[in-house]
This record gives structure tokens, C-alpha cells and sequence, in this order.
């Protein structure tokens, strides 16, 4: 069943607001018609970034959009995030972070992104989403911790089911190889034998199928051992 002439006109009269206050706002704007995520709007400084007009804006998919101008590994976690939003029906925004390629530049560009639901149809279900984007400062500190830290998730997700293959000793054992503690000092700090210690760690390395003290680091650090 399609949607009405009123509505399709409540809707033009909701995006015209938006655009007619889109210049004076510091980021940029992107709505999208529910559910399927159609593109509907973006504000003239977004289209400027990605060098299109809004009417090839409008004619991307919301797969050829992510595919396009969108880190593919970030969308495996903002997606979700993105659809429990829609799913909850609430006001409530979601926060996340984006790598886009803007002006034909072929390096990425953080965007911390803020989206929640703009409107609603006549049975209260969303029908159009709203985010603002703002580009990270590259000069500034922060881009490199947002880096790092979205790096580790990344790890976290794709490692999750070897790191849960640990028992609880072998978790402990690594935390300590990871701060650099030696076989004699974590045998003397768990009492037990060093050649115990030399077993459990032939085990973490077989189970997380790393060989070396940067990759046993990563688990840790990914797992908030240390």
C-alpha cells in the first residue's frame, strides 16, 4: 500500500524545514524515508563534500551509498546499532563514528555521526530518520584515539569466538603475559609451577592461533584485560 498525497506532502513540508535551516548548521544533514533507508535529503555542504548533486544522491541505494562513501567494517557495527533505533520506536538518538571518502579523496575521514527519528506515519511507525555528521579534526588528538579504539572493536568482533575458547586461568595467564610478565613471575604470583605456566600459554597461543607477544597484546588490550 503506498502512501498518501497528504503524507507524501507532510513530508516535502518536514524536509523543506530542515533544508531552510541546513546552511546555518555546522555539520551536515542526511534524512532517510523508513523502512528501507531511502536516501531522501542531504544538505548542500554533505553534497559538496561527496561532489553529486542531490538528485544522484536520490538515485543510490542505500547499499550502493555505504558501498561508495563508507567504510564496509564500520557499517557492521553502526548498521545494527541503526536498525535497533528504528526497531525501539523511541526518541531517542543513537551516537556513532564514520569513515567516509569525500571530495574523491581515496583516504578516509572520520564523522561523528548523531541519528534519531524525525518523523512519524499516521500508525506511529517511523518514516523518516535524521543525522547530523560532523567531520573529526584530523590535527586534533582525539582522531587517533577514535582510530585505536574502533580498530580494537573491529578486532573484538571478528575474534570474539577464539577469545571465548579461553577458561578462566588461561584469561589470567594472558592478562599477565600481556603486562610482560615473565613464566617465573606469573608461576610465583598464581603459585603454581613454571612449567604449568609454559603449558597455558602453549594453549592460548593454539586457541587464539598467534605466535607472537603483539598479537597476545591485541587480545588483551581488545578484551579489556589490561
Amino acid at each position: 500500500m503506498g502512501i498518501s498525497n497528504d503524507l507524501e506532502q507532510r513530508i516535502k513540508a518536514e524536509i523543506d524545514k530542515i533544508h531552510a535551516v541546513a546552511h546555518l548548521l555546522p555539520g551536515v544533514t542526511i534524512i532517510h524515508r523508513m523502512p528501507d533507508f531511502i536516501l531522501e535529503y542531504m544538505s548542500p555542504s554533505g553534497l559538496n563534500q561527496l561532489g553529486i548533486s542531490l538528485a544522484e544522491f536520490r538515485n543510490y541505494t542505500p547499499s550502493e551509498y555505504i558501498a561508495n562513501y563508507f567504510s564496509p567494517e564500520d557499517a557492521e557495527t553502526y548498521v545494527p546499532k541503526i536498525k535497533l533505533m528504528i526497531e525501539r520506536n523511541n526518541d531517542e538518538d543513537i551516537t556513532f563514528f564514520q569513515q567516509v571518502k569525500i571530495n574523491g579523496n581515496p583516504d578516509w575521514v572520520w564523522h561523528l555521526s548523531t541519528m534519531k527519528i524525525l518523523m512519524r506515519d499516521d500508525e506511529g511507525l517511523p518514516l523518516l530518520t535524521i543525522n547530523m555528521a560532523f567531520k573529526v579534526d584530523p590535527i586534533q588528538h582525539i582522531t587517533v584515539k577514535v582510530e585505536r579504539m574502533l580498530q580494537e572493536n573491529t578486532f573484538l568482533r571478528k575474534n570474539y569466538q577464539l577469545f571465548s575458547n579461553l577458561t578462566k586461568r588461561e584469561r589470567e595467564i594472558l592478562r599477565l603475559l600481556a603486562l610482560g610478565k615473565s613464566s617465573s613471575e606469573i608461576a610465583d604470583q598464581l603459585f603454581i609451577a613454571v612449567g604449568t605456566v609454559e603449558t597455558h600459554r602453549k594453549k592460548i597461543k593454539h586457541k587464539l592461533k598467534v605466535n607472537s607477544f603483539f598479537d597476545l597484546s591485541q587480545y588483551a588490550m581488545a578484551f579489556d584485560l589490561i
